[in-house]
């Protein structure tokens, strides 16, 4: 099969794959090289597709069921090679691409494989290839949306050809706009205003469950968020969708607001529009910013982050960012939203900065519960209010003077 560019093989996972030839991985405009590439492929995402396995995995022995699986921008076809070769369970994998070259290039890699007949490479629009499972004996299992940008324009179709229970993967990219960049776009797209702080990942990250929690609603689908990361340029969520308009209520009771203020970084949360109040600050008075709607509850459960854990052992998964990730996320799962920042609180109040752990390590002497988080490498997550933080940060820093 003529491809008309230049390829190399490789191994990611228990893949060998081919992708196309990039003269340069190291270099700074990688990102562009990548863009112009003939096919996409992007190295860096490796450990967005390590994930993919592991998640599905632990979802597949929580049902004890075949799976059939799509994945409807499949560039390379690389992550469900993996998926088709790497998880136990795994029955049929349709891929799809609306490139000619990169359904090409995804056949070839299916055949390099051995997993003809296993796996079908289709050359459609990602929409049109959902559509085409709407009736009930063609649904999937497990659908991965992982597309350059937002997500938001595949959801509808995916929502509606979802096994009951059955699980969705979502990416989004589009960091700017759901962290407060390009705060219409946002609105737009997700339908909630963007927060621009230090935790606006985690922000973007509830925008973006909160956007599938209220499209899934429509077709009375209720959402539950069992893991979910911010890694590097993009958020990702995996979800499990069960039917029935009193789940689908419940599911919306987890939306609200999340309310904060710039001058003194107290920040609290409000599930209806009514409790945001006048826009004032309860602790100094400043002029609060409001972030929402979006999802205000888990973004991860602790049972699946161990199951992920557990299963990344099994596999013999060596990557040591794979590893933290995962450990930091169910240190931090059942914490309430939003996280502060140390550097910041302690610039607010003009004073050098203790280390993490220190810090930690005070705030449960004092009763409270606190976790790092994965969303910044000085966030902690806590039920401290910001005021019992600043005691905190005031009684520390008067030990360490000595005064």
């Amino acid at each position: 099969m003529e491809l008309g560019f230049a390829t190399r093989m490789l191994v990611e996972g228990s893949a060998n794959v081919l992708v196309p030839e990039i003269q340069d991985e190291s270099s700074a405009h990688l990102d562009h090289l990548l863009s112009i590439a003939p096919v996409f492929y992007n190295p860096r995402m490796k450990l967005n597709r390590d994930i993919a396995v592991l998640a599905l995995q632990v979802y597949q022995k929580s049902v004890g069921q075949e799976l059939v699986v799509c994945e409807p921008m499949c560039g390379t076809g690389v992550r469900g090679i993996r998926i088709a070769r790497e998880v136990e369970g795994v029955g049929k994998v349709t891929m799809g691409d609306l490139n000619p070259q990169a359904a090409k290039l995804a056949s070839l890699n299916v055949e390099a494989n051995d997993l003809k007949g296993r796996v079908e490479v289709r050359n459609l629009e990602a929409n049109l290839l959902l559509a085409l499972h709407a009736a009930p004996e063609k649904h999937f299992s497990y659908i991965d949306i992982d597309p350059f940008g937002s997500p938001v324009y595949f959801l509808d179709p995916s929502i509606k050809v979802l096994k009951k229970g059955g699980l969705l993967a979502l990416t989004a990219t589009d960091m700017a706009p759901l962290c407060g960049a390009h705060p219409q776009a946002c609105l737009r797209k997700y339908g909630g205003s963007p927060l621009h702080s230090d935790y606006c990942k985690e922000v973007a990250l509830r925008i973006l469950v909160g956007a599938l929690a209220s499209t899934a609603a429509r077709y009375e689908r209720a959402v539950r968020v069992v893991f979910s990361h911010s890694t590097d340029h993009y958020v990702r969520a995996y979800t499990i969708l069960d039917y029935g308009s009193e789940k689908s209520s419940q599911s919306l009771s987890e939306m609200g607001y999340i309310l904060h203020c710039p001058r003194c970084l107290n920040r609290r949360i409000a599930h209806k529009i009514n409790e945001v109040g006048e826009g004032q600050c309860g602790e100094c008075g400043g002029a609060i910013v409001v972030a929402g709607p979006l999802w205000l509850g888990l973004l991860s459960e602790a049972s699946f982050c161990d199951g992920m854990i557990e299963t990344a052992e099994e596999k013999g998964f060596k990557d040591m960012r794979l590893k933290r990730l995962l450990q930091t996320i169910h240190s931090e799962s059942g914490y309430p939203p939003t996280f502060f920042n140390i550097d910041k609180l302690s610039s607010l109040l003009n004073l050098t900065s203790p280390p993490t752990v220190e810090f930690l390590r005070t705030l449960r002497k004092k009763g409270y519960k606190a976790s790092r988080t994965h969303f910044h490498p000085r966030g902690v997550k806590t039920d401290a209010p910001s005021k019992a933080l600043i005691e905190v940060l005031l009684s520390m820093s008067t030990t360490q003077s000595g005064t």
